[in-house]
């Protein structure tokens, strides 16, 4: 194993906060003692260490194969993380965690595993995010919103709620006229059992895209709507000092 190379590699330190060159520290080993000997097929771990701040130490487990012609990345530790977007793990909540583990498994190529992901998350917020949507209404609108959002209430299938309520949704959570409701339920409809890999994986982005985009319009929707009460409010109290 002496004969391996010891390449640097680029990743994000968690101490610099930014990409960092990490360079090995370690020889190749097995478990915790340091071992010259052959490595075909073989598991072996080796530490990083990052050369801007000296402190940050990732470990890996890597497969040498037969022909010591490649290595394979089979574990590491701390594990790989990813932030998601931060208005949609607002919405989120509790379940901020299945973003990011969902992109990860878009980051690795592992579609079924993110369509999973994402799915989840639908499934288990779509109540929530229904919710927010009658800040952004008013009138005529809202009461049949309301009354809409009610019936959502009597049902725990994900694909019947979105049903229910996609054709109400106001003008500003549907750009050119597009629906983002009435496509994720479509996407969702499609299910899991009879896509490949590479079709969950495109499903798994559209259902993400349409996810971030309804949590970025409905935040700033409602705090231009917060914005505009608040400046009507501060203005009509000078008029009536006056």
């Amino acid at each position: 194993m002496d004969l391996l190379a010891k390449p640097s590699i680029k990743m994000k330190c968690e101490i610099c906060r930014n990409d960092q060159t990490f360079l090995m520290i370690s020889e190749y080993h097995y478990g915790r003692g340091y071992i010259n000997v052959p490595c075909h097929n073989e598991i072996v771990q080796v530490n990083y260490g990052c050369a801007g701040c000296n402190r940050q130490v990732r470990h890996f487990d890597i497969h040498i194969s037969e022909d010591l012609s490649s290595v394979t990345k089979v574990g590491q530790f701390p594990p790989w993380d990813i932030q998601g977007n931060k208005q949609v793990e607002r919405l989120l909540g509790d379940h901020r965690s299945y973003l990011r583990k969902g992109l990860i498994c878009e980051g690795q190529g592992y579609g079924i595993g993110a369509f999973a992901y994402y799915r989840r998350i639908v499934e288990e917020t779509i109540d929530g995010l229904l919710d927010e949507i009658p800040q952004l209404l008013g009138g005529a609108e809202l009461e049949q919103f309301s009354d809409a959002l009610a019936k959502t209430k009597t049902t725990r299938v994900t694909a019947e709620k979105i049903d229910i309520i996609k054709d109400l949704i106001p003008p500003v959570l549907r750009p050119d006229g597009m629906n983002p409701l009435r496509l994720l339920h479509e996407t969702l409809s499609e299910g899991l059992h009879a896509q490949s890999d590479s079709d969950c994986m495109a499903n798994a982005e559209t259902i993400r895209e349409i996810l971030t985009f309804l949590a970025n319009q409905i935040a700033a929707a409602a705090e231009a709507k917060k914005s505009f009460t608040s400046g009507m409010r501060a203005l009509l109290e000078k008029k009536s000092k006056l």
